[in-house]
């Protein structure tokens, strides 16, 4: 039997990859503030909001189904590269990732009557060396003003992106392979 849940996400890249795992599912949008703690590790921020996402999605649901919450972070020495907030931010941090690895952590969390369960995949990713032209014309494309990090792996930022190890769907947003196991888990 197909299990049917809740996304707790507007993301379209979470919904597609989703969708790709085959499971149906409605979407949920619980509002929730990603603001992090003082002094709380990246691992756990990114847990935290995955997990508060799902649970505020349970509160909110109007089946008894499961809610799948999911976050991801881009880190560069344990500083969190949220969204750009302007044009001169994300030239900044497009300018940091240049040349250099990161990682990109995505957790996911499904929240049910009996609890939750969450999981966190952490990918590195080796962005190749970007001149200044390169990083205007990203930012001039739109893609990245609503990214974390300031880059979408799965689009034009992937041109940036010279290696990667780990899971390029927990990436994009959403850890393919994790997912279906936490929701097989049921």
């Amino acid at each position: 039997m197909m299990t049917t849940l809740y996304l707790a996400s507007s993301s379209p890249r979470r919904q597609q990859l989703l969708a790709q795992l085959g499971f149906d599912y409605e979407i949920l949008t619980p509002d929730i503030d990603e603001t992090p703690m003082a002094g709380e590790p990246p691992e756990a921020l990114v847990e935290r909001l995955a997990r508060q996402k799902a649970e505020a999605g349970l509160a909110m649901a109007k089946a008894p189904r499961p809610v799948l919450g999911s976050d991801t972070i881009v880190v560069l020495d344990d500083r969190i590269l949220g969204k750009p907030r302007d044009r001169a931010d994300a030239l900044a941090t497009l300018a940091s990732l240049s040349g250099r690895r990161h990682r990109v952590m995505t957790a996911i969390a499904l929240a049910t009557d009996s609890g939750t369960r969450s999981r966190v995949v952490t990918t590195e990713v080796e962005f190749c060396a970007l001149t200044r032209e390169q990083i205007e014309a990203y930012w001039d494309s739109g893609e990245p003003a609503d990214k974390a990090g300031s880059y979408g792996i799965q689009g034009l930022g992937g041109n940036f992106v010279r290696a990667i190890f780990g899971s390029y769907s927990a990436v994009v947003g959403l850890p393919l392979v994790e997912t279906r196991e936490l929701i097989q888990s049921l």
